[in-house]
């Protein structure tokens, strides 16, 4: 078993995930924004689809939001903790039987022939999870799809300014005052990420030329501790991954980068926007309108959404 796997099933099945995960759209604004995104592009795409394989599914945000459409969704994730949440919010919803729920890596679909979805989608990531593999994940992701596939993967030109920012999460807090202990790490922690900081452009070239952020060594080496490292992450440049699904034989592919709008805007403005029901809908509307332009598209929050047509 490669290391992504094994880092990637030890990381996503920590005990408190699959709650914490289900209440992003809670906690974080980045969140809600890069999510608006991606229900906007499914349900403008949905012609046609009677058929859904959710690769790296997690807590079920998408594939429920599917199944609710009458879709028949094949729940596909790492994580047996995951699966276990998606399925009570799938029995909450009334939806349990439009989903089946798969244990498994994404590295091996071949349980799966060919064109054996009408939409194949993975989103928030777990794609770029599987570095070393990540093309032929996509690949593989491809291979079973009969009519579209959605994508997001972990964005280069994105993700390089955390390497400048040891604040970025703060800007996005929704709440000060939640009980999420992530969120009253960064509001405590923040004055000591402050003095702590060194800019050092060596890392930030490094992290440009290879897509990754972390030391591939060292984060291996924390896993064979015992430790649970985040996963080690291969971040796509936009030209990069248009042309991977080119190459599978995918067409009309559109890129978008999600929360690129958003990073601009101060946590103040952004809390207020969120606080009134007009003015979200308004924001979220014009973010997917200007996340959708080809020039932003790398500057998502954290990722970079693909859409494209099979044959």
């Amino acid at each position: 078993m490669d290391y992504s796997t094994k880092i990637s099933e030890r990381m996503w099945n920590l005990p408190d995930k699959g709650e914490l995960e289900s209440k992003r759209e809670q906690t974080f604004i980045d969140d809600i924004v890069q999510k608006a995104h991606i229900e906007r592009e499914l349900f403008s795409h949905l012609d046609g689809i009677q058929t859904v394989f959710d690769g790296g599914a997690g807590c079920g945000r998408f594939s429920i939001l599917l199944a609710r459409q009458g879709l028949q969704v094949t729940h596909f994730d790492i994580s047996q903790a995951m699966i276990d949440k998606a399925r009570e919010l799938a029995e909450k919803a009334g939806v349990l039987d439009h989903i089946t729920f798969v244990k498994g890596a994404l590295e091996d679909l071949s349980a799966y022939t060919d064109r054996s979805f009408d939409l194949v989608m993975s989103f928030d990531a777990p794609i770029s999870y599987t570095w070393p593999n990540q093309e032929q994940t996509i690949r593989e992701l491809v291979r079973i799809a009969k009519k579209r596939i959605m994508f997001s993967v972990s964005s280069r030109l994105g993700a390089l300014p955390y390497l400048a920012n040891p604040l970025q999460k703060n800007q996005f807090i929704l709440d000060k005052n939640s009980s999420d202990s992530w969120v009253q790490w960064c509001l405590n922690s923040r004055q000591q990420m402050i003095d702590g900081f060194t800019f050092r452009e060596e890392n930030l070239l490094k992290t440009l030329d290879t897509g990754l952020l972390c030391d591939v060594e060292e984060t291996k080496e924390a896993y064979d501790r015992g430790e649970t490292p985040w996963c080690i992450t291969y971040h796509f440049m936009p030209d990069e991954l248009k042309q991977i699904l080119e190459n599978c034989g995918v067409k009309d592919v559109a890129l978008a980068g999600p929360g690129a709008f958003a990073r601009t805007i101060p946590n103040e403005i952004l809390v207020k926007i969120m606080n009134d029901p007009e003015q979200k809908k308004d924001f979220l509307d014009f973010c997917h309108h200007y996340d959708s332009n080809p020039y932003v598209c790398g500057m998502g929050k954290d990722n970079l959404f693909a859409r494209g047509e099979i044959g």
